[in-house]
């Protein structure tokens, strides 16, 4: 059978399948019970642009959130629900745009779950791994719903296409498929907190490891993006500078308890104030940074990996503020942890260890909320961040070794020894 004719199958399919998820999300949630408020946002405010012609950021379409969310005009410690994002978030989400709400959130909800779909595949052929059937069912029902996944499924995170976006890049540069690569990271920037860190270093990586066809298509998607954006809207870039700015001040209104992981402990808990904050985060980012020199300076390859996945985890810690779905970005290590463990231990530990991950983080969720369901309790910050991040520091030589990448010169033959290969 052809390469094409399989693509063609495969298309036959998966293409029902998604039609038909989207026909029953729309008749059995987005229709009867509208909501998704973090996608209400990006989707009302590409609405507004598109069919009224108004910025996104204008008070005006804010206006337009809100009557959709709240139906009225924001008050007091509400969440305006500010569009927020770069101005090209509207190409993201523009295709749903034609659609009413009930049918554009029911595509978005399956748009996002192919998201959680895709990246974990993607990430067990990463890292080379053909579970049982068993253990890829439990790992397919954990991708899906485990309460960080389900809770930006319901909310309609965006944090689930940029997890996609990542996990994409870095599989790309493991098949040294260099222009997806860049292309991937550079349309991941829609969502610039969860990856105001990993994206310079991969950058930086790029240079150092001459993979300059990754940083090409990088600047080039990421500058064709920005042109479109100052061509369609001028005067975006202030705009959104505006209410990034406001974003701290009416969240911590609206959620006056949660933040950072590093906030949440050294404020919330400790009552450190802005000094301990600072003080922890730039104790969090000392390692980082020395990752990054023994990377990029000392060329030590065989951290890269590692590297990033540091990068990545203190990253959500330390960021001004951050949502329990970005979490989804730490399925990178995870899936990483339960390889091993179904190596070591076999098939029954690994699915002992998913039904694990998914209890704690569910039975957590269910014993702490207290009140609207959206206000989650501060606690629900801390366990996933903390454990990859002392994960990541006692198993750092086990990455070394067995997802360690082997960067070869563009000039130099590709052979077996010089390909880039994961564990």
């Amino acid at each position: 059978m052809t390469g094409i004719r399989r693509q063609l199958i495969l298309l036959a399919v998966i293409v029902p399948l998604l039609v038909g998820a989207v026909i029953a999300v729309h008749n059995v949630f987005t229709e009867p019970t509208p909501g998704m408020n973090d996608f209400m946002s990006r989707w009302e405010g590409a609405r507004s642009f598109f069919e009224d012609g108004l910025s996104p950021y204008s008070d005006a379409a804010s206006l337009n959130i809100q009557e959709r969310i709240y139906g009225r005009a924001v008050i007091d410690n509400e969440d305006p629900g500010f569009f927020a994002y770069p101005f090209y978030t509207v190409f993201i989400v523009g295709p749903t745009v034609p659609f009413d709400y009930a049918w554009a959130s029911a595509m978005w909800m399956v748009t996002l779950a192919a998201c959680l779909i895709v990246g974990l595949f993607l990430l067990l052929d990463f890292y080379n791994w053909r579970p049982a059937p068993l253990v890829l069912g439990a790992l397919l029902l954990w991708a899906l719903m485990d309460y960080f996944a389900s809770r930006g499924l319901f909310l309609g995170q965006p944090s689930h296409v940029v997890y996609l976006l990542q996990v994409l890049t870095l599989w790309a540069v493991f098949r040294r498929q260099d222009g997806l690569a860049g292309v991937a990271l550079a349309l991941s920037t829609f969502k610039p907190q969860m990856g105001y860190l990993v994206v310079p270093l991969l950058l930086l990586w790029g240079v150092r490891a001459r993979r300059y066809t990754f940083v090409s298509a990088f600047v080039l998607a990421f500058g064709g993006l920005m042109l479109a954006s100052f061509a369609l809207q001028p005067d975006w870039f202030g705009a959104w500078l505006d209410q990034v700015r406001a974003y701290p001040d009416y969240t911590a209104a609206a959620y006056p308890d949660t933040g950072s992981p590093v906030w949440i402990v050294t404020q919330h808990y400790l009552g450190l104030g802005d000094g301990g904050e600072w003080a922890v985060n730039l104790l969090l980012l000392a390692p980082v940074m020395w990752a990054w020199y023994t990377l990029l300076v000392e060329n030590k390859q065989e951290r890269f990996l590692w590297t990033v996945a540091l990068t990545l985890v203190v990253g959500h810690m330390v960021a001004l503020r951050t949502a329990t779905p970005h979490f989804v970005v730490f399925n990178i290590m995870i899936v990483f942890y339960l390889k091993r463990i179904s190596r070591l231990y076999g098939n029954l530990a690994a699915i002992g260890a998913i039904a694990g991950l998914f209890a704690f983080s569910w039975a957590q969720f269910a014993i702490t909320v207290q009140g609207r369901a959206s206000l989650e309790h501060p606690s629900l910050f801390l366990p996933l961040p903390v454990a990859m991040l002392v994960l990541l520091w006692l198993t750092r030589r086990r990455w070394w070794s067995e997802a360690a990448p082997q960067m070869a010169p563009p000039a130099e033959p590709r052979t077996a020894s010089t390909q880039l290969e994961p564990a």
